[in-house]
């Protein structure tokens, strides 16, 4: 996309407190940030990082314009010098992150921000935003496609989407979850993800009969025909007159339908009729596509009673993740430096023990049965921990420490990776097909138990020892 300053899509309270840090002589306090989550969406068992690519322009084109100070000055809250500080304003920090396509679960950073206390404050609504909206839906339509049991899944849901962007990325994320193809041309020319689209039932109402319209549409496309037979009645006239046109029109060329799609109706009962019409006209290769207001439940449901589909298109319930719109990830501040350098541990502490934060500069690493490298779990440790895999590795619950499990041959990898330093990108953004063969990757590392709908396993993020240490330890200073 066209570059764009979003500098000033942040809350005003990110600006009132970098000019308060800037007053107080704060302003280049070095200061730690985890962007995370507190619970999957819909019960799942597990989320698909995404949106890190546009987290990455975004920081490259971070700066404000004059027209946006001379905006700050009008409220006339601001110091002047912050006003002035922020005509040479950039981002100066580190930033650490999952990949896009990595599977993460509560509590454990997606991005880490290092950076000046100004700076490390600014960039969070942002962050958020790209964070909290594509890892949803990555994650919506990755239960979607999973609940296609290899059917392919086509992204549908522009029309539908919250705004412009939600669309374009919605849909860009929707090929990292899974999905085969969109709807959306823009996210094809941008990003590669195949777009794909035949006709809508105004195409069928344009001519004076169905079977003139499905003619028409095969000789345009004599390759590629897919035929939308729902219009007036799927079995009486549509799969009918498809029939013809296909008999008409494509065999004599040559050519084989490529489908025939159903947007109405028992979907399960149409199918498995249209299937046996397809099938005795002499076309078992035509494939059947089912489309409106899917989701994961209504599809695995079809499967399970015996429907007739190849492939589904999905809209609404996936581009806004309907049953479940909100992604819910927090930027929480985990650590600052003093003057010596020395790291600083910081934690928020709540009633709600959920809302606790582990405080401290992170590491994450994934531990992997070395055997069939499955994920066994997740182990937050402090940045400067590094895991012996020549050693049994003991783990034990956070919260109920008594209950521990020793580890046994295994191999670890570490999460993040640097993404910027000092200010300058040294990461080297992949390609949108190796982002989404690098999902599906992480995807079968994770066991049957863990991918389930309803009450999956639950996957275990460990702290290390150290780590347990230093929370407990802030936990029991602040109890005082």
């Amino acid at each position: 996309m066209d570059k764009f300053n979003y500098t000033m899509l942040c809350d005003f309270y990110e600006l009132t407190m970098g000019n308060g840090y800037f007053v107080s002589g704060m302003k280049d306090r070095i200061s730690y940030f985890d962007l995370f989550f507190r619970q999957i969406p819909d019960g799942g068992g597990f989320a698909i990082a995404c949106g890190l690519e546009q987290v990455i322009d975004y920081i490259e084109n971070l700066h404000f314009d004059d027209e946006d100070i001379e905006f700050l000055r009008s409220k006339n809250i601001f110091d002047k010098s912050f006003l002035d500080y922020l005509k040479t304003f950039h981002f100066s920090g580190d930033i650490f992150a999952v990949p896009e396509g990595t599977v993460v679960f509560p509590n454990e950073p997606i991005i880490t921000v290092r950076a000046p206390a100004i700076e490390a404050q600014l960039v969070e609504t942002y962050l958020l935003l790209c964070i909290n909206h594509q890892t949803l839906i990555a994650t919506k339509a990755n239960r979607i496609v999973r609940a296609a049991q290899g059917r392919a899944v086509s992204e549908f849901g522009s029309r539908r989407a919250h705004g412009a962007d939600a669309a374009i990325l919605g849909a860009r994320a929707a090929g990292i979850g899974g999905c085969s193809g969109t709807a959306c041309t823009i996210t094809d020319q941008l990003y590669g993800f195949k777009a794909t689209g035949t006709m809508a039932h105004s195409w069928v109402q344009m001519f004076d009969d169905e079977y003139e319209a499905f003619k028409i549409y095969c000789e345009c496309y004599p390759d590629g025909a897919v035929l939308l037979v729902d219009t007036y009645n799927v079995l009486k006239s549509g799969v009918p007159n498809a029939i013809k046109a296909f008999d008409e029109v494509l065999k004599p060329r040559g050519c084989r339908p490529v489908g025939i799609r159903i947007d109405s109706g028992d979907i399960t009962y149409l199918s498995k009729k249209a299937r046996k019409m397809l099938d005795d006209a002499g076309y078992p290769d035509c494939k059947i596509c089912a489309s409106n207001a899917l989701d994961e439940y209504l599809i695995r449901d079809m499967i399970y009673q015996g429907a007739k589909v190849d492939l589904f298109g999905v809209g609404e319930r996936l581009i806004t993740a309907k049953s479940e719109p909100v992604f819910g990830g927090v930027y929480k501040l985990a650590a600052v430096e003093n003057e010596k350098g020395e790291i600083i541990p910081k934690i928020k502490i709540s009633e709600n023990v959920a809302k606790i934060t582990t405080p401290h500069f992170k590491k994450i690493y994934r531990i992997y049965d070395k055997e069939n490298r499955k994920a066994v779990a997740d182990l937050l440790c402090v940045y400067d921990e590094k895991i012996d895999e020549s050693r049994p590795l003991t783990l034990f619950d956070p919260q109920y420490t008594w209950k521990k499990k020793e580890i046994k041959d295994f191999t670890v990898r570490e999460l993040q990776v640097q993404i910027f330093k000092d200010g300058k990108c040294v990461y080297h953004k992949p390609a949108y097909d190796e982002t989404v063969s690098y999902a599906q990757s992480e995807i079968e590392t994770l066991w049957d138990e863990i991918t389930r709908f309803e009450n999956p396993h639950t996957y275990y993020v460990d702290l290390s020892q150290k780590l347990w240490n230093v929370k407990n330890y802030l936990l029991s200073q602040n109890n005082k």
